[in-house]
Formats: structure tokens, sequence, C-alpha cells
């Protein structure tokens, strides 16, 4: 049966500094490379950080035909493995918490958030399904993995892997109530679509909110094969198929 080597990444966020940003995947598509991965998977709104506050949301949006999306293009055409990588988006009809599957400097499409829980962005309704050595896969964003119906219409699509940028970020009191809460979800949505499922997470402390990473590759029966430590950055790879 067709494999497809991932590789997803536990990261701090970084706010408002996108050239550092692409500095870091820079040196983690290099090592990826090195490592045979076909499909590198990043957090939610990874790109300029995370937020919902509205403001900040409207100055930190992109638009995917901007030339400022376009010199991130150029910065990752030199890599072979394919990455998904959460980003605040300008549309043309306002805001969308989306993430964008690059490979080797091209866009192959963008899922937005269906379920964004954030009032300042609006909620896709698209489901892509994409395909990697004739593996096909999609995403979905954080809190969609709420709903099973998002899995679903990926699954019904013949989609074998979901990918689930997040974001954990959170007051110490939510952050501890989700830290088991999220991964049961992951491991729900695998079962419930007989689909590998990975998560890439953010970790560390932020403006005294607290992320203890939620960075996982689960089964289509529900098991945990790799997962990157808690409260630490890091990576886990993984032939999933």
């Amino acid at each position: 049966m067709q494999k497809i080597r991932v590789a997803t990444f536990q990261r701090q966020p970084l706010f408002d500094d996108i050239a550092s940003t692409l500095v870091r995947l820079q040196d983690d598509l290099a090592w990826c490379d090195k490592q045979g991965v076909e499909l590198a998977v990043f957090p939610e709104c990874y790109l300029q950080g995370y937020t919902s506050d509205q403001q900040i949301i409207a100055r930190r949006a992109i638009a995917v035909d901007s030339p400022s999306f376009n010199d991130i293009l150029t910065k990752l055409s030199p890599f072979s493995t394919d990455v998904i990588i959460g980003f605040v988006e300008q549309g043309m009809d306002g805001f969308y918490n989306s993430a964008a599957l690059i490979s080797k400097g091209k866009l192959r499409g963008i899922y937005a958030k269906n379920h964004p829980q954030e009032q300042a962005f609006l909620p896709g309704r698209d489901m892509p399904v994409f395909q990697k050595s004739g593996f096909l896969f999609g995403i979905n964003i954080c809190f969609d993995a709420n709903f099973p119906g998002c899995a679903k219409r990926l699954s019904t699509q013949s989609a074998r892997l979901i990918c689930y940028p997040l974001n954990n970020m959170l007051a110490v009191a939510t952050a501890d109530k989700w830290r088991h809460k999220s991964v049961e979800n992951l491991r729900q949505r695998a079962m419930e679509t007989a689909c590998w499922v990975v998560s890439s997470d953010v970790v560390g402390i932020s403006d005294g909110k607290l992320s203890h990473g939620c960075t996982c590759i689960v089964n289509p029966q529900g098991d945990i094969v790799a997962r990157v430590t808690e409260g630490v950055e890091g990576v886990v790879v993984f032939d999933v198929g």
C-alpha cells in the first residue's frame, strides 16, 4: 500500500516577524529534505502569529496574490518537501484563518477554517483534497476537530490523511482543560473516518497564555504512534499509510 513520509513540527510561536519565521521554515525544510520527508506540517497561523483581535488580524493579513506572499513562495522554492503552513489570509471579502499547501515554491491550494471561533474570521466553505505521491490528504484547522462532519467531508473524497494545524495557546486554566481533550478529539476523528491524523501545535508561554503542545500522529485505529514531548519544541517523522 502507498505510504507518505510526514514530518510534523511543534514550535514556539513568533509574532509579526515573517522574516524570522521564514528562516526557521527554511532550516526545517532543509532538514526535511535530508530525511526524505514528503509532507511537513506546521501550526495554525504560524506565519504571522495567532490572534483573535480584529485590528491585529487586519494588520497581519496577507493576500495570496500579493508581492509579500510571492516572496514567501520564492524563499520556499528550493525545497522538495511539500509544506502545510497556517497563515492569516486577506480574502476578497474579509479575513480567513487559512492553511496553504506549498510545493517547490508553488501554491497548490488553500484550506480556510470552516469553524472559526474568532469573530474576525469568516468561515471557509471548501474542503479540498490534495495528492502527494498518489496519497490523498486534506486539512482541517484546530477548532474544526470538534466537528466530525469536517473530517467526514474529507474521508468521503477518499482522503487517507487529515492534517490539523493547531494553536492551543490559551489561558492557563483553559489550556489545562484542552490538554487531553484536544488529543482525544484527534483520536476520535481518526477512528470515525479510518484516516490517519497528523497535528502540529505551538508550545510554550506567550503573553500569559500557555500551550502544552499537542503535536502527534494518530493511526486509523486511534493509536498515537508518534508524539512530540509536551512543553518543548520538536519534530516527529512517520511513514503514514
